[in-house]
């Protein structure tokens, strides 16, 4: 039997609410009747909140107590495929339904009417009299480029008073207008020239435009070498989609590497598109979440959660970068967007393209099984060709113990500086240095909340715990036997390295780029398009600067510590550390100039080091391959992670073990039980951790299994259980 499509004034309605409750709720359909799908803001106890009519209601309850929903918002019903891709992710991620809901409604003000409203942006005079109130205000606006903002965004993000930004109207500085809320998007025109393509990039562009002309689902695989244009070939496929009256989404893993892509594809469509990530303001992604579901913007750029976009037309997902780490969200919904994105072309018939020099393992298995297509292109774009790669053995250097950079990797960064080129030393370590040591009794400064050591920040003058983010000053006295002035910084960051290079290079112009260093995502923007227009000699960096970026100039890259991603229990080790030195190898030499790659390592024979420098990738997955279809782990088995916290230890591992020894619902699949065991980091933001793991075959129903499992035991108070299917992280 087919649920009605509407529901007239007084019938019975199941509405999903965002609140964390375990059941669909009651209402009566409001004056005007509702359509299936509609948002609806429903009375719940004294609240007023939003929901979705799910379907008919259960009518198992007094119909005399049965409360009437308060009104339908004005915004397009919730499509079938995006009710059907919402169940579908939460079945597969063991999330509750009001949860999901709530990544598919983040946009503040929904149920607002449409109208005017005053907007502010940047003006073309400058102040009479400069404050520092001010001076904020500009700082901001100059943050945010052509962005506009609401008054109360704009003074609360100056952090002034409004009457500062009203002073700057009259002046002419700050331009105020009148505009309504939501209004659709620039038109993008895929009837434009792209660029010039190369025989190899128009075959690959043809093959997956046809793939998007299909409208059935599949999935792409676009392999190509850093520098070989993957970036033309995929939009070729976003023109083919637009022409089609379909919209697309392309997903991106650093908000830092929109500012250039917004460029070329500003060039080769005539229109900026609608950016969807936590750099946008709250009156921007109100109108986006909009504009998306009404159909007014044809192309979106965004974050991980850009997936969750209530789309009218999907037709192309692009997962750029595939293989980051950063698309696995590790807090709330535990879920992997690559793979989502999967699922949610499947439901909507469009079609995916996995782009990445280094694919992960899980993709190019699916691929090497004929589940994924297959693209490759092999040679970079032009005159330009891959950088030679190198070690220095770090063993023969012979350095003092407060320094990094080895007097191989001097000379040369120093002749490409003498050349007017640009160099880059890469260090995956945030902040100064990564321990804070006590040289009189050896107490190494740990956070108060978390079982981990606190970093020190000497650009913010504070320590800081990277996995809280509590901060605090930096002291001159020992907190445990109150030495004055012993503390030491151990080990190197990258504002530690900048502070060598400073030393070593006194004329050089230095660019440091970490995440936590600017205030804003714009910010940040603007520092690596300054860098790209040749603002820097030396860059130095974290992984940000091996996530796509292009610096025609540079072409040398230089690796501090090679072997830091090597060390640990996690499966992915070899994968991440050869992902992670093959991208930041490929930021030289991408013009016309030669580039080279240096590796400093204490381990030049190892097998990872070994295969990067050989360049012999496919060589490497099949490798690594093998070894994870032997241990029977993903992509060649399935695994859970069980993440239990709570304040009190004893009553976390309490519930654990009771859970490792009921574990018949996962006996019966054939699926093993490890641990418990405390987590890497133990505690977490005064949170006591414990984890397992479950370790099953490949086509295991794992996630039926799991759910009764745990539903064997009752988590009442300050406990909390997460399941994280498919883990990308164990700590």
């Amino acid at each position: 039997m087919t649920r009605p499509e509407f529901y007239d004034e007084g019938a019975l309605v199941a509405v999903l609410t965002t609140q964390p409750l375990d059941r669909l709720l009651d209402y009566k359909a409001p004056e005007g009747g509702a359509m299936l799908g509609a948002f609806v803001e429903v009375p719940l106890g004294p609240r007023k909140v939003l929901g979705i009519v799910w379907g008919p209601g259960r009518g198992d309850w007094d119909i005399s107590k049965v409360r009437s929903v308060i009104r339908v918002l004005d915004a397009a019903p919730m499509r079938e495929e995006m009710r059907t891709f919402l169940l579908k992710a939460a079945e597969y991620t063991l999330t509750p339904m009001p949860a999901m809901l709530r990544l598919a409604t983040r946009a503040p003000g929904l149920g607002d009417p449409p109208s005017m409203r005053k907007i502010y942006r940047r003006g073309e005079g400058e102040p009479d009299r400069a404050t520092d109130a001010r001076r904020r205000v500009m700082e901001t606006l100059a943050d945010y480029g052509d962005l506009s903002f609401t008054l109360k965004e704009l003074s609360e993000m100056a952090g002034v008073t409004s009457s500062v930004v009203k002073g700057l109207v009259k002046q002419g500085v700050v331009s105020e207008e009148d505009a309504p809320r939501d209004v659709p998007f620039r038109r993008l025109d895929p009837s434009l020239p792209g660029k010039e393509l190369t025989d190899d990039q128009a075959a690959g562009a043809a093959m997956l435009a046809d793939a998007v002309r299909s409208e059935t689902y599949g999935t792409t695989l676009l392999r190509g070498v850093t520098g070989s244009g993957k970036t033309e070939v995929y939009l070729e496929a976003v023109a083919a989609c637009l022409a089609q009256g379909r919209q697309a989404l392309v997903l991106l893993p650093e908000i830092a590497l929109t500012a250039e892509f917004l460029k070329r594809v500003q060039a080769r469509f005539g229109a900026r598109p609608a950016e969807w990530h936590s750099g946008a303001t709250l009156t921007e992604r109100r109108r986006i979440w909009r504009m998306v579901g009404q159909g007014g913007a044809q192309l979106v750029i965004g974050a991980r959660s850009a997936l969750f976009l209530p789309y009218q037309n999907l037709g192309l997902i692009v997962v750029d970068e595939e293989h980051d780490t950063s698309y696995k969200q590790e807090d709330g919904v535990l879920y992997n967007a690559r793979d989502m994105a999967v699922l949610r072309a499947s439901i909507c018939g469009a079609h995916v393209v996995l782009a990445s020099a280094t694919p992960s393992l899980e993709s190019w298995a699916n691929a090497e099984a004929g589940k994924y297509k297959r693209l490759e292109l092999t040679s970079r774009f032009g005159p330009a060709v891959m950088p030679t790669m190198g070690t220095i053995d770090m063993r023969a250097a012979a350095l003092p113990a407060d320094r990094w950079v080895s007097p191989d990797l001097q000379k040369a960064v120093q002749a490409r500086i003498d050349a007017g080129e640009q160099a880059m030393l890469f260090i995956n370590r945030r902040g100064y240095a990564p321990i804070t040591l006590c040289r009189a009794c050896g107490h190494q400064i740990a956070c108060d909340q978390c079982d981990a050591r606190m970093v020190e920040h000497r650009f913010l003058k504070r320590l800081m715990c990277h996995q809280c983010g509590e901060t605090k000053p930096m002291p001159t006295v020992c907190p445990s036997c109150e030495a004055e002035d012993r503390l030491a910084p151990v080990g190197p960051g990258v504002e530690r390295l900048g502070e060598e290079a400073a030393t070593l290079w006194p004329d050089a112009r230095i660019a440091t780029l970490s995440s936590d260093m600017y205030g804003s995502a714009r910010a940040l923007k603007a520092e690596i398009e300054s860098i790209a227009q040749g603002g820097a000699d030396i860059v130095i960096g974290t992984q940000l600067v091996a996530k796509g970026h292009n610096f025609p100039n540079l072409t040398l890259v230089g690796v501090i510590d090679a072997d830091l991603g090597l060390q640990g229990s996690d499966l992915r080790a070899a994968e991440r550390t050869f992902q992670l030195m093959r991208q930041v190898a490929g930021r030289a030499g991408r013009a016309d100039k030669p580039g080279t790659a240096l590796l400093q390592t204490y381990q030049p024979d190892h097998p990872v080091i070994r295969a990067i420098l050989a360049g012999d990738e496919e060589g490497f997955w099949r490798a690594e391959a093998a070894q994870r279809e032997a241990a029977g782990v993903p992509p060649y088995g399935r695994m859970a992670g069980i993440i239990l916290s709570g304040p009190d230890v004893a009553a976390v591992f309490d519930i654990a073990n009771h859970l490792a020894r009921a574990d018949g619902p996962l006996r019966q699949v054939g699926a093993q039980v490890y641990g418990p065991a405390p987590a890497p980091i133990a505690r977490v933001r005064g949170r006591h951790r414990g984890r397992m793991l479950v370790k099953a075959d490949k086509g295991v129903a794992l996630q039926a299994a799991l759910r009764a499992w745990v539903k064997q035991v009752q988590i009442r108070g300050d406990i909390r259980l997460a399941i994280d299917i498919d883990p990308q992280s164990f700590y």
